[in-house]
């Protein structure tokens, strides 16, 4: 199935968000068809805060090693890095992955509707394989957080060229019902981030056709890492893992790939 195709399944399609090479292979080996990158995660790896386009330069270096992996790619590119459309689709040609997220905000606050909407247009030109990701960030800024305000947005982003809206939201700031709601009037598939208290049953239901896991894997790693190191300090070790051997292996497996 190509990428485009993954978001009209029988069920929502579940993109892990990956931050560096060795997550990829694990999330590849399990058996997901498709993985996403994180800015949060990738900027981390570099010791970057997320936001402010810090993620470029490792964004381009994941990228490009995992295009070679057989799964499709997508690529959180923040805003493009760059206010010029013509620059913006210049860059995402260049990747050489099968999606992109890029998102209507710059610095914590939205940025006008046209503006973005002019970047998706020239990626959909220069690029148009490219599955175009646009995000709304309303509910995630809470700036103009209505179904009203959202749904202008995505029928400017759609119009332009947009495979697909992501309404990235924190938990509480948007019932099922609004969700549901906006989900049944945007014409393309629209995705969220993964949330406590809606399972990948309920979400369908609501017309999501795909979930995102966003930072939380890697936010996770890093937890479970200090967990560890923690308990060794503690004298209270206990953590069950991937074997050494099993890790090395999934690595090997792949190796030869990500180097040919």
């Amino acid at each position: 199935m190509t990428f485009h195709d993954l978001h009209h399944a029988d069920t929502p399609l579940v993109l892990p968000n990956a931050w560096d090479v060795g997550s990829a292979i694990a999330f590849l080996d399990a058996g997901f068809e498709a993985i996403g990158t994180t800015s949060f995660g990738v900027g981390a790896t570099v010791g970057q805060p997320d936001g402010d386009r810090a993620s470029k330069s490792a964004t381009v270096a994941l990228v490009h090693a995992l295009h070679r992996l057989p799964v499709h790619v997508s690529a959180d590119i923040e805003d493009g890095y760059d206010d010029d459309p013509n620059t913006v689709s210049d860059f995402v040609a260049g990747l050489g992955v099968a999606g992109i997220n890029i998102e209507d905000s710059r610095q914590g606050a939205l940025i006008p509707a046209e503006r973005h909407a002019a970047k998706i247009a020239a990626i959909k030109s220069r690029a148009p394989q490219v599955f175009i990701n646009a995000r709304i960030d309303n509910y995630w800024f809470g700036e103009d957080a209505t179904p009203t305000a959202v749904l202008e947005r995505a029928a400017a982003y759609v119009e332009a060229g947009a495979d697909g809206i992501f309404i990235p939201f924190v938990p509480g700031a948007l019932e099922p019902e609004d969700l549901s709601g906006i989900a049944a009037d945007v014409p393309v598939p629209v995705n969220v981030l993964v949330a406590p208290d809606l399972t990948l049953d309920v979400l369908a239901r609501l017309g999501i056709r795909r979930i995102s896991t966003g930072s939380l894997p890697y936010r996770a790693a890093v937890d479970a890492a200090v967990a560890v190191a923690t308990a060794v300090r503690d004298n209270t070790l206990s953590a069950p893992a991937t074997p050494y051997s099993v890790a090395q292996e999934r690595l090997e497996k792949y190796a030869p790939l990500l180097t040919s």
